[in-house]
């Protein structure tokens, strides 16, 4: 037998695999609160402890400029929005390295006085990037280079400016792009994602946009679109944006955290004292309240389900475990930690402290306020504004921590 081209199985499976497409040796973050819009990532095999001085270092990006956008991370490449020479920029960096591989102006800047810049988080599809900046300028790019493929605005749909700017991080659903432009032409809008024309506006609802993103769920075995304004929760037929349901919400001020869908429950929460909400949509589209309370007044830091549970901080309260059923508190712990922003991964939450920097592993643990690490970012943005904070959630993907305040981005190894 002729062996002189007999590959070794090993040599076989290491070349295998360097062919293999980068999508597919690893983990993506395509958008807002990762591929489900849940907060949870996918990684396994993460640090049970980190040392003493915080998780290795691997880089950190010194010119992303302001803002809270936080990033999309598709086939190693990292995406987040930021600032440059009083422009909206999207930025592409190299997620293993922190290099800059491109970055394209896409508008004006948004000032307010809690911090200038966007606050969406980009979407990426397939060979594009989507994103709305905090002055409501929407843009297709190229994910390869950054070029324009289309643009809008939400004016152009009836929307104005939300006092902090848009903060929602669009959502591309097949061929469509969500959004919320708010105003009487109708709340939501869906987008041909190819072209940026409008396919419909939900027009049976005229609520102005606050601050939270849509989500797409399988409601009683039907697909529709939740979302939430100041004062209202209600679902959205997919095809031509009809009303299905609708409920009131009390909102004040600024209604921010991501709705949460499981089965036909409905959860959302909000700050100011707003508290919390859960729904049961019947198969009529009828929808009967579950709980209503404050035990989660949840301000911006987002909130994950884990099982029957949900864990963040609320105001005045502290990080709290909630129980999702029925609405109560199952632990809550107002000292160790300050108010922040939470991700899971590996059956851990990772808390950020927005005031000091603070970074902590917790167990994700119905049992308590289970601390097993924690670090604090070193160094820390000398250009935010004196009234913002470390506002951008943790992200995780890959084996890497991705953190953000304002023109400073940092990855950690945590793998």
């Amino acid at each position: 037998m002729n062996t002189r081209h007999i590959v070794p199985t090993g040599v076989f499976c290491l070349l295998l695999a360097g062919l293999m497409p980068q999508s597919m040796a690893e983990n993506n973050w395509p958008q807002w609160r990762g591929v489900n819009r849940d907060g949870h990532s996918a990684d396994t095999g993460l640090l049970d402890k980190w040392p003493e001085n915080g998780p290795e270092k691997i880089w950190m990006f010194e010119n992303a400029g302001k803002g809270y956008s936080g990033p999309a991370i598709v086939g190693g490449n990292f995406f987040t929005m930021g600032t440059r020479d009083n422009r909206t920029i999207i930025l592409c960096l190299d997620a293993n390295t922190g290099e800059e591989q491109w970055v394209k102006e896409i508008g004006t800047v948004l000032g307010n006085a809690w911090g200038d810049g966007p606050r969406g988080t980009p979407a990426v599809d397939g060979d594009n990037v989507y994103t709305l900046t905090g002055e409501g300028n929407l843009s297709c790019v190229a994910a390869v280079d950054g070029s324009i493929l289309w643009e809008t605005a939400t004016s152009k749909l009836g929307g104005s400016t939300p006092h902090w700017g848009y903060s929602e991080s669009v959502l591309i659903d097949g061929q469509k792009l969500l959004f919320t432009p708010g105003g009487e032409e109708g709340t939501v809008a869906a987008l041909d994602k190819s072209t940026g024309e409008v396919i419909w506006q939900s027009k049976q609802i005229e609520d102005k946009a606050h601050y939270s993103s849509i989500v797409a769920a399988q409601i009683n075995g039907a697909k529709q679109y939740v979302q939430r304004t100041e004062k209202s929760i209600f679902g959205l037929n997919p095809d031509d944006g009809a009303l299905l349901w609708k409920t009131d919400f009390p909102g004040r001020t600024a209604v921010i955290p991501t709705p949460i869908v499981i089965g036909n429950r409905v959860y959302v929460t909000a700050g100011y004292g707003s508290g919390c909400k859960a729904i049961e949509i019947q198969p009529d589209n009828t929808v009967k309240e579950l709980y209503s309370n404050r035990e989660m007044k949840n301000h911006h830091g987002g909130v994950v389900r884990i099982g029957g549970q949900v864990f963040g901080y609320s105001d005045g309260i502290g990080w709290l475990c909630q129980n999702l059923s029925d609405g109560s508190e199952v632990w809550s712990e107002r000292k160790a930690l300050g108010k922040g922003a939470i991700t899971y991964a590996d059956g851990k939450l990772i808390c950020l402290d927005e005031g000091k920097g603070h970074v902590v592993m917790l167990e994700a643990s119905t049992d308590g306020y289970r601390e097993l690490s924690r670090f604090t970012l070193d160094p820390q943005s000398e250009i935010r504004a004196s009234r913002g904070k470390i506002w951008t959630h943790p992200v995780v993907v890959n084996g890497k921590l991705y953190l953000r305040d304002q023109d400073l981005i940092y990855c950690y190894n945590i793998k």
